[in-house]
């Protein structure tokens, strides 16, 4: 793995490169990564533009990219800015971002480790506990993703009446979502939320997701993240370990880990592997994923 120090976007930046990936972290902000992608090729991740420093460093920024929050949303929590300046750590095998200790009393880190000349990434987010008591939170890693793709949410294996009697399958429906919005894809296996940059509507749709994976289309490349699923764990948001929200000028792909009441000093981890694959066509059914999808998950 490949480390350099760059100005880029005019902040002070990392560059970390396999000869396949490359990913841009902040150094001025974050911790945030700001680019990801094949090296020389477009960013997969939606970035401000500007990408600049807001005048108010006390007041949150939306910078685009990737970013580590702790969950349940609440302002005054999630809305913490992150506009200071973090520190970088080589390991050598991969990089440790750290975050100070923001002002809800929570350090954040994020361990990045790229697979050798490979198209696999696999990211450890952190949260350490530096208050005198006891929090709740799950770790939330959130992707903006570029507009006009898809994102894939995977249902659990489907049955049949009346083998099947109870049900296996939770979505959570924000008050502002409409079901009727036609950016919704309903299948039987899979729900798609196609993005559209026409449309500025808020839509967030919460699910539990057992297989361990949620993916994005765009402009023929794939972009699949896969994590840990604790069956018998409690999750945020009526039981969602993973979440999509869109507007009309990017998309998140959201993944949540276990909530857990965080000791004083403790820490707790959720890990991200990342897969990018080009010459991949857009989704539009089931057999379509299952055909340009699955086998990239399964592989």
């Amino acid at each position: 793995m490949y480390i350099e120090r760059l100005n880029y976007s005019g902040l002070n930046c990392y560059r970390l490169a396999n000869g396949v990936l490359e990913l841009i972290i902040t150094g001025d902000v974050g911790p945030r990564i700001i680019h990801f992608g094949f090296i020389g090729d477009r960013n997969e991740f939606y970035q401000a533009d500007p990408l600049a420093l807001p005048a108010d460093r006390s007041a949150w920024q939306l910078y685009g990219g990737h970013r580590l929050w702790h969950a349940p949303e609440a302002a005054g929590r999630t809305t913490v800015p992150d506009n200071a300046p973090i520190t970088v750590e080589d390991h050598g095998d991969f990089v440790r971002i750290i975050q100070p200790t923001d002002a809800a009393g929570i350090e954040k880190q994020i361990d990045i480790r790229l697979t050798p000349a490979s198209n696999r990434v696999q990211l450890t987010h952190r949260l350490i506990n530096h208050n005198l008591w006891g929090v709740e939170l799950a770790v939330w890693a959130l992707s903006v993703m570029n507009p006009s793709g898809t994102a894939v949410i995977p249902l659990p294996p489907r049955g049949s009446h009346p083998d099947d009697l109870l049900p296996n399958a939770t979505l959570a429906i924000w008050p502002y979502v409409d079901l009727s919005d036609p950016r919704f894809g309903f299948g039987r296996k899979y729900i798609r939320i196609a993005h559209n940059p026409h449309v500025s509507t808020p839509l967030k749709l919460g699910a539990s997701v057992s297989s361990g994976w949620i993916a994005y289309t765009n402009a023929d490349h794939l972009f699949i993240k896969q994590f840990e699923y604790a069956a018998d764990a409690a999750y945020p948001d009526l039981g969602s370990n993973v979440e999509v929200f869109a507007n009309d000028f990017m998309l998140e792909l959201e993944t949540l880990s276990p909530l857990i009441t965080l000791a004083p000093t403790a820490s707790v981890e959720h890990v991200e592997r990342w897969t990018l694959v080009k010459d991949v066509p857009e989704v539009a059914s089931d057999d379509a994923i299952d055909r340009c999808v699955l086998p990239v998950v399964n592989s």
